[in-house]
């Protein structure tokens, strides 16, 4: 039977501290005893908007079921239910006092908002596959044998904006989220990798693949969260990377058992 190895990597924007990282990743194993899948998340929290560093880490918590409830089922009817379940969780923990009454209008009127990625794995039956869903502009890239095999949300480096779909906290955008969701499917085999990153690094990878072999060894073999750093520090400096919070997960498929615990200190 195949397994799946994961890690999260992260790097908040330059002139920012970690605590001002906005954007979100989780990892779940799964449980092959109970018939839980694995599965994985990236969110992109809008800076603009009503503490969504607290937005994201709802939507984190209740998508891989961390919050003790029901993670959703990753089609229509059950991704559009759980939309409406976030936004009450959301109005029921709204703060006691505002700072002010410009930050109290803020939650009123705008609320937060936040873009994601989410995909599970199915390790039993004929064939390991992974179904995905999306909101907005992070991205999922299959990878197989060092090359790129396919993009989901289907993008190209040009069609990353200021304004892409996502989650929002206000009811009256029920209806047009449930109408731009996203979903896919695709087939693993041994060895292939996942990589789901949020819009700036999605962005740079694509770019970054019209210049010749592209980025995909660089991010599959990636080891410690300092090369990350490394690779991130080093594309800013080049300004061929966006200055933003920067998050990928990396998801690799093997049909041998872990035979090693490794625990990065960075």
């Amino acid at each position: 039977m195949s397994s799946a190895q994961a890690v999260a990597f992260q790097r908040e924007k330059d002139g920012s501290s970690p605590e001002e990282w906005e954007d979100g990743a989780g990892l779940d194993p799964g449980d092959p005893g109970s018939g839980r899948r694995p599965r994985y998340v990236v969110l992109d929290g809008a800076t603009e908007a009503f503490d969504s560093i607290r937005w994201v880490g709802q939507l984190v918590e209740s998508f891989l079921g961390l919050d003790g409830g029901e993670r959703p089922v990753l089609d229509q009817p059950g991704m559009s239910d759980w939309f409406a379940r976030m936004q009450q969780v959301w109005l029921d923990r709204t703060p006691a006092t505002f700072g002010s009454f410009f930050e109290e209008r803020k939650f009123t009127e705008q609320g937060s908002f936040a873009t994601v990625l989410g995909c599970e794995l199915q390790l039993d039956g004929d064939g390991p596959t992974w179904t995905a869903v999306a909101l907005g502009d992070a991205v999922l890239f299959h990878l197989r044998d060092g090359g790129l095999l396919e993009v989901f949300p289907p993008m190209s480096a040009d069609d990353f904006g200021i304004d892409p779909d996502g989650i929002s906290t206000q009811p009256s955008q029920l209806p047009r989220m449930a109408a731009r969701l996203r979903f896919s499917t695709g087939s693993l085999a041994d060895g292939d990798v996942l990589l789901l990153c949020t819009d700036a690094l999605a962005a740079w990878a694509l770019r970054s693949a019209g210049t010749g072999a592209g980025p995909w060894a660089t991010l599959a073999a990636l080891d410690h969260p300092a090369a990350f750093d490394d690779l991130v520090r080093t594309e800013l400096a080049t300004r061929r990377l966006k200055n933003d919070d920067v998050t990928m997960v990396r998801v690799q498929l093997s049909t041998d058992p872990a035979n090693a615990l490794l625990v990065c200190r960075s």
